[in-house]
Parts: structure tokens; sequence; C-alpha cells
């Protein structure tokens, strides 16, 4: 019987295959109740709450002015990519070369150029579970798949070289693991990500990061795999740190022997990156653009450090103090065993919004929500008091 919300007839398998991003609709029905009027807590988009920062603003409102609205090269502006290299100089002591890197349309186009370069149709990567949908979803459409690896709080949400050793087979190519990851917030050390790389290459493995939630750790920085090994594939963003959600930028770096075939593929999957946001980018990594993003990681850590004990006491179970991005990954069996029903109860009933564990994965799925605190204290503090009537409501 064919469901109304099933592609109609003719369609791709891929596009049949690839789960819709269950939070979008969450969205829209939360977007649907504050135009009706009421007033919802938004702690389910994993979006910065403020604005991007002026003086980057500022640079892409003069790159307008100036004209700089033509395609760029397909690797991105030479400027931004010695930026970039600098960046990495600064904050990690590494001499990247700026020819590896190549600036892209979000993290989303580093990710597409990296599975449409190493994954073959039929072979996968190791992925933990759970972790961010739209990675699996990108190696389906370049016909190759995710094995996705449960992880829970004992190896702190992330693949280690024993879950590398018990799931690799004839058709592994490589594992992506997330540092800081999405949705638990888990930040890989350097000896951890030492010990993954040696894993992998004795296997003939790549190895690709995510590492788009760099700069949002808190306590510590969040080392990055080139640290360790050089020859890894990392993918990074100026959406998070950067708080450019909107202007859809984010960078590749690659090994230099990769660089070739992946500029092929940008110049024919993209062409090139936003122009304006590329000369916008440039003043990221000013020191007045640096310091308001500094003071935004210190309010998110306050944030973190209100609303993890706040929902502990609630009863939700919270094994691991997520030490990166903006999310709880929280354990909520002690209240149900469908996740779904329970965010749905919380948006209807007491205008919260936060999302299922069904959007990341599928291992103990229905027994976790993420929880975002991308809301000021103050809305924080009014979401609690929410959720603690809602889980008096919810028992009954």
């Amino acid at each position: 019987m064919h469901r109304p919300d099933d592609p109609p007839a003719g369609y791709s398998a891929r596009s049949r295959e690839i789960a819709p991003f269950h939070v979008m609709s969450l969205l829209a029905r939360a977007n649907a109740l504050e135009q009706a009027g009421h007033d919802v807590i938004h702690l389910e988009i994993g979006e910065p709450d403020s604005t991007t920062a002026a003086p980057i603003v500022a640079a892409g409102q003069a790159a307008l002015g100036a004209g700089h609205t033509r395609y760029t090269a397909a690797r991105g502006l030479p400027a931004l990519r010695e930026a970039i290299a600098g960046f990495y100089a600064q904050r990690y002591g590494l001499s990247l070369d700026p020819e590896r890197i190549l600036v892209t349309p979000g993290g989303s186009g580093a990710l597409l150029l990296a599975s449409s370069l190493l994954v073959d149709p039929g072979r996968h990567w190791l992925l933990a579970d759970p972790g961010y949908p739209c990675n699996r979803h990108f190696l389906r459409l370049v016909e190759g798949g995710a094995q996705l690896v449960p992880v829970g709080p004992d190896s702190d949400y992330q693949l280690t070289p024993a879950l590398v050793e018990r799931h690799w087979n004839a058709a592994s190519v490589g594992a992506l693991a997330a540092s800081p990851a999405n949705p638990t917030g888990s930040v890989l050390t350097r000896a951890q990500l030492a010990a993954l790389s040696q894993s992998l290459k004795a296997r003939g493995g790549h190895f690709v990061v995510d590492e788009i939630y760099h700069g949002l750790s808190y306590g510590m920085d969040a080392p990055s795999v080139l640290e360790v090994d050089d020859e890894a594939f990392v993918l990074n963003s100026f959406s998070k740190y950067f708080g450019m959600t909107g202007w859809r930028l984010g960078w590749l770096v690659a090994p230099p022997s990769a660089v070739p075939e992946l500029e092929k593929l940008a110049q024919n999957l993209y062409i090139s990156a936003s122009s304006i946001a590329q000369h916008a980018a440039l003043a990221c990594f000013e020191p007045e653009t640096i310091a308001i993003l500094e003071a935004r990681r210190a309010e998110f850590r306050q944030r973190r450090d209100y609303l993890l004990p706040a929902l502990r006491e609630l009863g939700f179970r919270i094994e691991r103090e997520p030490q990166g991005a903006f999310y709880l990954y929280a354990d909520v069996s002690a209240f149900t065993d469908d996740a779904q029903a329970f965010c749905a109860h919380f948006l209807e009933t007491e205008h919260v919004a936060f999302t299922p564990g069904v959007d990341f994965g599928h291992h103990r799925a229905q027994q976790h929500v993420r929880i975002a605190y991308t809301q000021a204290l103050p809305r924080l503090e009014a979401a609690v008091a929410r959720i603690r009537r809602g889980l008096e409501r919810w028992r009954g």
C-alpha cells in the first residue's frame, strides 16, 4: 500500500532509502505553534542563537560593495585558504600547506567531496551510532554505505580500535569520527585519535574526522587529528564556532595527493563556494572577531553547566559530561521507551522542543533525546521549569 509520505513511483532507490531529518518536521510543528501565539522554547536545532559577529557581516557587506560577486576558484579564495592555514598554525601549532585546503559550501560540501572520493559503490565507512544522520545519508548518495557501530558511555560514544577490529570487514574502506560529536558532545583525546589512526592504517583504511564543532569545547581545546595523522581527511565548517550557519561555508583538509581529484569533483559538483561568504569569512580570524567568539564559547559553557545538573536532577540520565558542541544526549528510559512520543508531549503541552534519538541512528534511539543549549540562560531556566511540569503530566 502506498503511504502519503512515500516518494512517487519512478523516483530513485537512493531517494527512498535516505531517511528524513525528523527534527525538521518537529521544527515545522514548533513554528506552527508559535504562529498560533504560543511561546516555544527551541532546544531542537543545532544552530547558535546569536547572529553572525559584526566584523564578519561588515566584511560581507564590503565584498558586495566591491563587486566580489563572481565565481572563485573551485578550491576557494587563495587568501581564505591561507587564512585557514594560519588558524591551524595559531590554534594547533601546525604548519599546514594552504594547497591542501578546499573551501566548500558548508561542512556538507566537504563531506560530499570526501565520500565521493573515498567510497565506491558497495563499500562503507564505520560510523558511531548515535551520530549525525547526514553522514550516513551522504554515503548512500554515492552508492556506498555506513557500517553503524553501536556506542555508549563506556567508550564515551566514540569509535575505539577494539570496535574497529570487531566491525571491520571486506567491504570497509575507512571510518568517520566526530570530535566534538553530535549529538553527544564527546571529544577524542590526542591519544585516542592516534590509536584510531593506527588501527585504520593497519587495515589500509582512510580516517575522516568531522571537526565541525572545534572551538566549542569547554575546559580544554579539542586536538585536531592532523596533530597525529597528517594523512587524515578533516571536515570543518564556519557554521558553529564562527556562527555563519546561513552563509553555507566550510572546508576540507586533505593529503596533497588527493587534492587534484577533489578539485575536479568540486568543479563538477558545485563550481565554487559562495564568493561573498568567502570574503566575509576572511574576517573570522581577526583578533576582534576571535574575542567575540571566545565570549560566546564561555556563554555556552555556562549554559551547559546549568542545564546538565538541572536535567539530571529531574531524572534524565546523562552519564558523561559533554566536553564540546552544544548538546546533551539524555537517556530517558526512566520515563519512556518511545522518545518520539515523549518529545511530542513536551512540544504540545509545554511548548519545549527537543529532538528524539531516532534522528541519530538506531542504537537505543527510542530511549534517548538530544537537547541543545542554544538558548540564553533565562530561557533554559524556563525550559527546565516547563519540563518539570511536563514530567508530572507525563507520569499521569
